[in-house]
């Protein structure tokens, strides 16, 4: 009797966990809408702005009401394709995640209007793709990397109130900073003779000589962008669909120091107005100060601080198993208000 009670209860369980597991599944790539075309989770999302309606590229992966994190790629005006390795550890760990080009961006929308690009009508684009997937304070993240971190941060400031938690992944909160680190850290790196001639095309505003990539690649680049020897396939169609009149006007001709819009932004001295757990990313080799990453998740009123040893400005990559687990772990700990 007692056998066939127990036969009895783990034919329930597995039925219950079966059923679980095959109501996630059915939704996997689905939005909630009446559409009788599937897409594979893609979805155009109309967004609003002053010059009008254009519509921005989502694409819906997992279905947890309880964990929804959305992903901002850098440039400005990348694409979401340098960020495609989250697919393979977040469906692992059952969260509900957006791959996200954002207005100007390849597979989005590219208006020519100049007034589109500021921070502050990002940051509006961000809350209206939010209202589409329908997150909220209880399930909301808003994963950043490099210019993607800048908009996380000013998300944050702004609407904070709409966050479950915040991840800054390699991105200071004071482009001056950035400057000064890549002028006094970085370039002291290179061999002088290279640098020279560096500054000597920088000089000349000779951006489009074939010559200054040719430098920068190998010697900037490669030492601090993504240090693995053969770059991934998705960091290499992210640089080629580069949308690179909106990257130079608000990021400059490179990513050896900002010169563009983007060239005074600071908000260092706003970071104790976010309270939402928020992890501050750094890494060795990154673009980015390293101690200043530190320093955020200090300012920051809950913060935590990862550091990837190995890494550098895309640590996703090229120290993937520190980083990624630190903000696997960094979700689930807010997920279990452990933070």
């Amino acid at each position: 009797m007692r056998s066939i009670l127990i036969l009895t209860f783990s034919l329930l369980l597995f039925s219950c966990k079966n059923e679980t597991k095959t109501e996630t599944l059915s939704n996997y790539f689905t939005y909630k809408e009446n559409n009788p075309v599937e897409s594979a989770g893609v979805k155009m999302i109309p967004i609003k702005t002053p010059v009008g309606e254009f519509k921005v590229w989502t694409k819906r992966f997992g279905s947890n009401p309880k964990i929804k994190v959305l992903l901002l790629h850098g440039g400005p005006a990348m694409t979401h394709e340098y960020m495609e390795c989250f697919e393979t550890f977040f469906q692992r760990e059952g969260f509900e995640f957006y791959e996200y080009d954002q207005l100007g961006s390849y597979y989005s929308d590219q208006p020519k209007d100049s007034s589109l690009w500021t921070t502050g009508r990002f940051v509006e684009e961000v809350e209206q793709v939010r209202k589409a997937i329908g997150a909220d304070k209880n399930n909301f993240y808003v994963l950043g990397n490099s210019w993607g971190g800048i908009l996380a941060m000013e998300y944050a400031l702004k609407y904070q109130n709409n966050l479950k938690g915040l991840l800054v992944a390699n991105m200071v909160a004071s482009a001056p900073e950035y400057g000064k680190y890549a002028d006094e850290v970085l370039a002291k790196q290179m061999k002088p003779e290279i640098l020279a001639e560096i500054r000597a095309l920088e000089a000349k505003k000779d951006f489009n000589n074939p010559r200054y990539m040719e430098l920068l690649i190998p010697n900037f680049y490669k030492e601090h962008l993504c240090r693995l020897k053969e770059w991934p396939d998705g960091l290499n169609r992210a640089s080629k669909h580069v949308n690179g009149e909106v990257y130079t006007l608000m990021q400059g001709p490179s990513e050896f120091g900002i010169s563009g819009r983007l060239a005074k932004w600071d908000i260092k001295n706003r970071l104790h107005e976010i309270t939402i757990p928020t992890l501050m990313i750094g890494a060795k080799y990154d673009t980015m100060d390293p101690k200043a990453m530190e320093e955020q998740s200090k300012l920051v009123q809950n913060g935590r601080y990862l550091y990837c040893p190995n890494g550098s400005h895309l640590a996703m990559w090229d120290d993937q198993k520190v980083f990624m687990s630190g903000v696997i772990q960094f979700i689930n700990d807010v997920n279990d208000n452990k933070l």
